[in-house]
């Protein structure tokens, strides 16, 4: 096993009244933190579009490694199935039914997951994630005018910039280190530790982004990042 898979995180279930929509959000979510249990509970048990009692009953338990699951749904009935559900369970504090934006809170509780966060902090990513847009530089404290900052100047190597998938893998780095970080792309800049706010700044392969950190692992969170871009995000 490895130590990856070793670590208890936070699972998902997606409860959608169309499977197609389950399987594909949770496809989504899937890519921005394979270490993740993510599991799509979609449409009747006839295959029709609707919601199943049964099938998120056992869900719930199958996505629990340990740390507890965060519940996202689509429409005020997959809601009451799903807090139904919940209420059922042996202990219902281990599960978090959220009120969320499905695709934007799934990806962002994901990758919450995947940093292993704990219940609490998942499902709050989850609920902020429609707040995560990146903001324009001047309305947020300009961290490169900090004393003791560490900025630098980051080509994006790889063929399509901060996509999905790359804002992830940077995201999730961000949050093993004890670091504030910001980027900035224009004149944008958004916070690291979000994928969704990362992916909102649009930035392509071939152009640069600055990056400044502060906090104890200020230098370490710079370097890191630096190294992902030189081998492309892994793409």
């Amino acid at each position: 096993m490895t130590a990856a898979a070793s670590v208890s995180r936070v699972g998902l279930v997606v409860v959608s009244h169309s499977a197609m929509l389950a399987n594909g959000v949770a496809e989504l979510a899937l890519q921005m933190a394979p270490d993740v249990v993510v599991l799509p509970v979609g449409g009747t048990e006839e295959g029709g579009l609707g919601t199943d009692y049964g099938a998120v009953v056992e869900a719930l338990a199958d996505a629990d490694a340990g740390a507890g699951v965060v519940v996202l749904y689509d429409l005020g009935s997959a809601k009451m199935t799903a807090e139904m559900a919940v209420e059922s369970a042996d202990d219902p504090s281990r599960y978090a039914v959220v009120d969320a934006p499905l695709v934007e809170g799934a990806v962002a509780a994901a990758v919450a997951a995947q940093g292993g966060a704990p219940l609490p902090d998942v499902a709050s990513a989850a609920e902020g994630a429609s707040g995560e847009a990146p903001v324009s530089a001047p309305t947020r404290p300009a961290l490169h005018l900090v004393p003791d900052a560490v900025s630098a100047e980051v080509l994006l190597t790889n063929a399509v910039g901060l996509h999905a998938r790359p804002a992830a893998l940077l995201a999730r780095t961000v949050a093993e280190l004890d670091a504030d970080v910001v980027v900035r792309y224009g004149a944008e800049e958004a916070n690291a530790a979000s994928v969704l706010a990362l992916m909102g700044l649009s930035a392509p392969g071939g152009k640069s982004i600055t990056v400044v950190a502060t906090g104890k692992d200020a230098e370490e969170a710079v370097r890191r990042i630096e190294e992902l871009a030189k081998r492309g995000f892994d793409d």
